[in-house]
C-alpha cells in the first residue's frame, strides 16, 4: 500500500520549476490564479493541510492558529521575514515554522543601492520628464542631483543584506557607518572600513544617507520614530527596502513635505499594499521614489527561495529538524 503523501497548501503562485518539484514530492494544492487568500481561505487552509507554504501577504495570527487542524505540523514560509506569522503561538500549538534565509541578500542589496542612486540623482524624475515630453534639451542647471561619492552612509541593521549593501556602497566611494543590535566582528569592520555606532541617534544625526536593512520585529516597530527622524540633516536622504513598519511613515512624509530632509526612496510601506496618497503626491512631484516591494524580485531569488522551502518540507516530512527552523527567541 502506498503511503499517503503529505497535504501541502501553497498560498501564492510560485515559479513553475518550484511548483513542479513540489507536486512530485507532495499532495499539493496550488494557487494558480495568484490571488491573495482571504482570512477565511487561510483559516480553511490551516485546517486541512499537513503543511502550509505562506508568503508575506498572508497574516497568520494566534486566533487563526488556534483553529488549525491537528494534522498541521509545519508552516514553511516562502521568504525570510516571518513578522506576518505568530511564531510563538505556532510553537505553543506544536507547529514548526521555517523561513528561507540568505536567498534574498544580493538582490535586495542591489535594489537598495539602486534606490540610493535613484533618489540622489533624480533618476525616476528625469525618466518621467523624457516620457512626458517635458525635457527641452540639455541645460547646465536643470535636474541637478547630489553626488554620492564621499558621502556618509548609515546602515540600520548590519546583517547579511546590510553587509552586502556596504560592499557595494564602498565601491561607490561612500563612507560606511552602521548601527546594529550586535557589533560585527573586527574582521568584517576592517574589510568594509565600517564605523560602528552604539547610539542610533548619534549616527542618524551625522549621516548623508540612511538605509534601513533590519528585520521587522516588535523591537524595531517605528525604530525610526518621529523623534529620531527629526535628527536627520536637511540634506539627508533615507531609503527603506526592509519593512515599512520600521519607519514612522506619517512623520517621514511631513519631513519631506517641509523640506526638513531632502528625499526618500521606499520599496516598502507601513500599510502595504496601500500607499499613502500623500506619498503618491510627493512621488509625482519628484520628492520621493516609490517601488512596489520588488527588492528581491528576481527569478533567481524566487527559485532559490522555493528550493529552500522544498528542503524544509522534505526534511521535516522525513522526520528530521528542518535546517531553517525559526524560534521566538530568534526574532
Amino acid at each position: 500500500m502506498n503511503k499517503r503523501r503529505p497535504r501541502v497548501i501553497v498560498t501564492r503562485k510560485l515559479p513553475d520549476v518550484v511548483e513542479t518539484r513540489m507536486c512530485e514530492l507532495f499532495d499539493v494544492q496550488l494557487n494558480v490564479e495568484d490571488k491573495p487568500m482571504s482570512r477565511a481561505e487561510l483559516t480553511a487552509a490551516l485546517l486541512h493541510s499537513d503543511a502550509l507554504v505562506p508568503t508575506i501577504t498572508d497574516r497568520i495570527d494566534a486566533e487563526m492558529l488556534a483553529g488549525a487542524g491537528a494534522q498541521l505540523k509545519l508552516i514553511a514560509n516562502f521568504g525570510n521575514g516571518v513578522d506576518h506569522i505568530d511564531v510563538a503561538a505556532a510553537l505553543q500549538r506544536g507547529i514548526t515554522v521555517t523561513n528561507t534565509p540568505g536567498v534574498l541578500t544580493e538582490d535586495t542589496a542591489d535594489m537598495t543601492m539602486a534606490l540610493i542612486l535613484a533618489v540622489a540623482r533624480r533618476v525616476v524624475e528625469g525618466a518621467n520628464a523624457v516620457i512626458t515630453g517635458d525635457w527641452g534639451g540639455w541645460s547646465p542647471t536643470w535636474m541637478l542631483g547630489s553626488r554620492i561619492t564621499g558621502k556618509r552612509l548609515g546602515i540600520v541593521g548590519m546583517g547579511r543584506i546590510g553587509q552586502a549593501l556596504a560592499r557595494r556602497a564602498k565601491a561607490f566611494g561612500l563612507s560606511i557607518h552602521y548601527h546594529n543590535r550586535r557589533r560585527v566582528s573586527p574582521e568584517i569592520e576592517e574589510q568594509l572600513e565600517a564605523t560602528y555606532w552604539g547610539s542610533l541617534d548619534q549616527m542618524l544625526a551625522r549621516m548623508d544617507i540612511v538605509s534601513v536593512n533590519c528585520p521587522h520585529t516588535p523591537a524595531t516597530y517605528h525604530l525610526l520614530s518621529a523623534r529620531r527622524l527629526k535628527l536627520l540633516r536637511p540634506s539627508a536622504i533615507i531609503v527603506n527596502t526592509a519593512r515599512g513598519e520600521i519607519i514612522d511613515e506619517k512623520e517621514l512624509i511631513r519631513l519631506v513635505e517641509t523640506k526638513a530632509i531632502a528625499g526618500a526612496g521606499l520599496d516598502v510601506f507601513e500599510h502595504e499594499p496601500a500607499v499613502s496618497p500623500k506619498l503618491m503626491r510627493l512621488a509625482k512631484a519628484g520628492k520621493v521614489t516609490l517601488l512596489p516591494h520588488m527588492g528581491s524580485a528576481t527569478l533567481e531569488s524566487r527559485i532559490d527561495t522555493g528550493e529552500k522551502v522544498i528542503i524544509n518540507l522534505k526534511t521535516f516530512m522525513d522526520g528530521h529538524t528542518p535546517p531553517d527552523r525559526v524560534l521566538p527567541h530568534m526574532l
